[in-house]
């Protein structure tokens, strides 16, 4: 039992991607906070965008859950700390439910079994009709410490369609179908190479909530959900885990559309440590505080704002000057390409970038690069010296144009435990790779 007074939850999961797990979950957040519900929410795994949906629907941040890439000590602190001020907590699963990196490791079902929280299944309905019980009874009972507790149906045809399907589960099994969104409902979300728009940048994203808020008001059952709810069951012990050590007393994290993936947890870790946080547009010409001792440059989307990046020096020439000084500089996958010499977009067009790694990335000929990895030091940074273990995940489509032989700040291996290789670059204080780091391991 959790040692502070966490609220009761629940997880939105589905048998695949594409079911429609996101609008349930960001229709019920908002359809919830209509009641007069205080509502917390967290993420399964390591996605950036869909927190920014929950945080729009709920008005509070939304943090990320990885059983995988988390040690139980910062998942438990996260649970606890996304809760408090709710009486509820909504999770979103990712992918299917039990889908994860090796025989189900980090997927959804672990992290709901972890936290002992139910799990609300969302099923398309679209093209079945008995055949969706068997697939609900398959999932209820496939892992006995995965408590299934009740269905949504989506894209439902019409009343008469939901109630055949209504009729064939309380034929098999005792757990509720909550209720079924329609199939005419017209949701949709933006969406681009790297999955949805981050709710900052999409415009139409107040209007989908509302819109996924009314449908959930009128064909779902929310009293009976929000009973099936159970308080986090994973005890805090000791003080809030740092999961990176910070790069410096006073790190400049560069923050705009071009820079949008930073972890929260990793930059609350910092402040955890002493570290000061300070925030730089490269976008909109500024650089990085001149007081700041450390540098950070986050995943995002380079590739959209490759020529204003190219045009604006300001922070190529701080980043340039901090470097001549020693002062350490980090890049992850979007912030790695950008300390880099050029960067080719989708018209095989090259811009200029900060010149400090040796490395020109290009997406003339995308290729998709996704999966956990269990990342060595084998260079002396301040994330630790040579053998200090990390555990994070790629996800771009960048390729390599070009990359002079230098030092590597990792090796690096994949979820089943095969050798991936070198990871990255270091040259002088300056290094990064395409690793979007979670947390450490020990």
């Amino acid at each position: 039992m959790n040692d502070i007074d966490a609220p009761p939850g629940v997880v939105i999961a589905a048998p695949a991607s594409g079911s429609g797990k996101t609008l349930v979950t960001i229709g019920l957040i908002r359809a919830l906070r209509a009641k007069g519900h205080a509502v917390a929410s967290f993420k399964a795994g390591p996605d950036y965008i869909d927190p920014t949906l929950h945080a729009a629907a709920s008005g509070r941040p939304s943090v990320n859950l990885d059983s995988w890439a988390m040690r139980p000590s910062l998942l438990a602190h996260l649970a606890s700390h996304a809760g408090r001020g709710s009486d509820l907590l909504v999770g979103e699963g990712v992918m299917g439910l039990f889908d994860g990196a090796v025989s189900g490791q980090g997927s959804t079902a672990d992290l709901a079994a972890l936290l002992g929280l139910p799990v609300i299944l969302v099923i398309d309905a679209k093209g079945m009709a008995a055949s969706a019980a068997a697939v609900a009874n398959g999932f209820i009972r496939h892992r006995e410490d995965v408590e299934v507790a009740g269905i949504v149906f989506n894209r439902v045809g019409s009343p008469s369609h939901l109630d055949l399907l209504r009729r064939a589960c309380d034929d098999h099994f005792s757990q509720p179908v909550l209720g079924g969104i329609p199939a005419s409902s017209g949701l949709g979300l933006s969406s681009r190479h790297l999955g949805l728009v981050p709710a900052g940048e999409a415009a139409d994203v107040e209007a989908v909530i509302a819109h996924a808020a009314d449908l959930v008001l009128r064909h779902l059952d929310l009293e009976r959900l929000v009973r099936l709810a159970k308080p986090v069951g994973l005890a805090v012990q000791g003080g809030p885990p740092v999961p990176l050590p910070p790069l410096g007393q006073h790190v400049a994290v560069a923050r705009d559309d071009a820079f949008v993936f930073a972890y929260p947890h990793v930059l609350a870790g910092w402040r955890e440590a002493g570290a000061e946080i300070s925030f730089f547009s490269p976008l909109a010409g500024e650089a990085p505080d001149d007081g700041a001792d450390a540098a950070y440059l986050p995943g995002g989307y380079p590739e959209l704002h490759a020529p204003a990046l190219a045009s604006a020096s300001p922070w190529r020439r701080a980043l340039r000057r901090f470097a001549d000084q020693g002062r350490p500089i980090f890049g992850e996958c979007g912030g790695f390409m950008a300390l880099g010499e050029g960067l080719i977009d989708t018209d095989g067009e090259r811009h200029a970038m900060a010149g400090l790694l040796p490395l020109t990335t290009s997406f003339a000929a995308p290729k998709l690069h996704l999966g956990y990895r269990r990342l060595r030091s084998v260079a002396d940074t301040p994330l630790g010296p040579p053998g200090t273990v990390l555990r994070g995940h790629l996800f771009h489509y960048a390729t390599i144009a070009a990359q002079a032989d230098g030092a590597r700040p990792f090796e690096s291996g994949n979820a089943s435990g095969t050798n991936t290789g070198p990871l990255g670059l270091v040259r002088g204080s300056v290094f990064g790779s395409f690793a979007h780091l979670i947390d450490r391991e020990a």
